[in-house]
């Protein structure tokens, strides 16, 4: 099996050029559309739950994941895809626990709700670390995206920021002109071309090998001791902890974040959203399950073909970039246009819904909630479509501080993006399940809950690397499930003190 030796051919960046031309002319059409913020931001209520499914597979499953899917098969295993384990636990603390308080009410920014239980300083704290979360979020996965495509096109690391410009650049024209509806569909085709991709490096190993004899049946040797459990915080995968992990990061981010919530709300109701849920759930397990297979499938082949990688790349280090260099170097002209097309898709289908959610909740939690005189219906989406590009702005500045932080692709994304996750979501639950919390006890909580996830996340900078393994001291694991943890207790401690205190001082 034979590529193009020098990067894409002609017909590559034919494929490349249509995909993007397609989508920002989608943006421009839903664009003439629009005719109120509710049509932009939620798509007036009544979207179609497996579209919206399909949306939310998109937004949660990135280039981050398109890469590290394969890459952490290649390297470490297939622990990765017991993950799958805890779809059914999510479905029905999602579906059942949060949606139907959701849907309660509909509203633009998930935050309102939060202001109705504790007022309007936890509705700003929730909204600013969203926007903090979904601006690093996007920096990250546009850089990541970025170093992928310069092994593609066989290009220096220099060229990186030009990359990452183009990116977000297409992404944000087509998200600011054609608002929700326009990220739905054209995350629906992205969602299809990203399986599409995994799908043909599948058959054409398959087609190299004369059959499956590329899978393995064996533990490989350059993949980690992975124990059931280990009560070793250092250990970076146990099977039971990652399903802990993955179980406690897919609720949160459900029950907080704003790029998935509006998407229930673009929903006529918690059935329909329920089905929303469903058909996301059943997607990932198919496409994670298919990059999984990639990467086996990347690991057979160069195996095989030992001296088809190029000297910093290997099956044990920089595993991630094997996928990449595949893609470009050894398949067919047109199938590596197919492929590179579903990166550029999964990079585009996060950075339009952060830039979407982000500019519904600066508009609601901000500008609405301040303005002394509301702003009319056209001049709302005026405003939006001019945040969008402020967005994209800081988000290609941002990017170019992503290569500092250290470990693979999955490492690097749980050090960054998981650092207020649970904090957003512990914000919901006080206002949600916990009647006695007070303001200054969920605000103790956020800030315990997020140094305690800072300390995870960088122990190897804080405390110094493990000298044995090189790895960070505690395992990035750990970052959510204790975050969430100290979070609560300390938010529902300091609440119940303030709580016996106002009880003592009322007469």
């Amino acid at each position: 099996m034979e590529g193009g030796q020098n990067g894409l051919a002609f017909v590559d960046w034919v494929i490349i050029a249509c995909y993007a031309s397609g989508t920002l002319g989608l943006g421009y059409y839903y664009s003439r559309r629009q005719q109120s913020t509710d049509e932009y931001f939620t798509g007036g209520g009544h979207m179609n739950p497996t579209l919206i499914g399909f949306s939310l597979f998109a937004t949660l499953l990135s280039t981050i994941s398109y890469l590290s899917g394969p890459g952490e098969a290649i390297a470490k295993g297939p622990t990765g895809m017991l993950t799958m384990l805890a779809i059914p636990v999510i479905y029905v603390v999602v579906g059942y626990g949060l949606i139907p308080l959701y849907m309660r009410r509909h509203v633009t920014s998930t935050y309102e709700l939060l202001e109705e239980r504790l007022g309007v300083g936890i509705r700003l704290l929730g909204a600013t670390q969203f926007i903090v979360l979904r601006l690093v979020w996007m920096s990250l996965l546009i850089y990541l995206s970025g170093e992928a495509m310069a092994v593609i096109l066989g290009v220096g690391d220099e060229w990186i920021p030009v990359i990452v410009f183009t990116t977000g650049f297409v992404a944000v024209v087509y998200t600011s002109l054609g608002g929700l509806r326009a990220v739905v569909i054209t995350d629906f085709v992205q969602t299809i071309l990203m399986l599409g991709g995994a799908l043909l490096v599948i058959l054409m190993v398959s087609v190299d090998q004369g059959g499956f004899s590329w899978f393995p049946t064996t533990w490989q040797d350059n993949w980690d001791h992975q124990p059931l459990f280990s009560f070793d915080p250092g250990v970076r995968i146990s099977v039971l902890g990652l399903i802990l992990y993955s179980t406690i990061w897919y609720i949160c981010t459900c029950g907080g974040d704003q790029t998935v919530v509006q998407r229930f709300m673009a929903t006529s109701d918690a059935a329909a959203a329920r089905r929303a849920l469903r058909t996301q759930l059943l997607v990932a397990a198919v496409i994670g399950t298919a990059l999984s297979v990639v990467g086996f499938a990347l690991l057979g082949y160069f195996k095989v073909h030992g001296d088809g990688l190029p000297e910093g790349i290997g099956i044990a280090t920089n595993a991630d970039k094997i996928f990449p260099y595949f893609i470009s170097f050894h398949l067919p002209a047109g199938v590596s246009g197919l492929v590179v097309a579903a990166m550029f898709a999964a990079a585009m289908s996060s950075v339009d819904s952060g830039v979407n959610s982000i500019c519904a909740v600066v508009t609601s939690d901000f500008l609405d909630r301040f303005r002394r005189q509301p702003l009319t219906e056209r001049a709302h989406v005026r405003v939006a479509r001019w945040l969008a590009f402020g967005i994209g702005t800081i988000v290609v500045f941002g990017s170019s501080f992503m290569e500092h932080v250290p470990g693979n692709i999955t490492a690097v994304t749980a050090k960054t993006t998981n650092l207020l996750v649970t904090p957003i979501f512990g914000l919901f639950f006080f206002a949600l399940f916990v009647p006695f919390a007070r303001p200054v006890g969920v605000v103790a909580g956020a800030i315990c809950g997020i140094v305690t996830a800072v300390l995870i996340a960088f122990s190897g900078l804080i405390f110094g690397m493990n000298p044995e393994t090189g790895e960070d001291p505690i395992s990035f694991m750990w970052i959510s499930p204790s975050a969430l943890l100290i979070n609560l207790v300390v938010g529902t401690l300091v609440s119940l003190a303030i709580r016996k205190y106002e009880r003592t001082m009322s007469p």
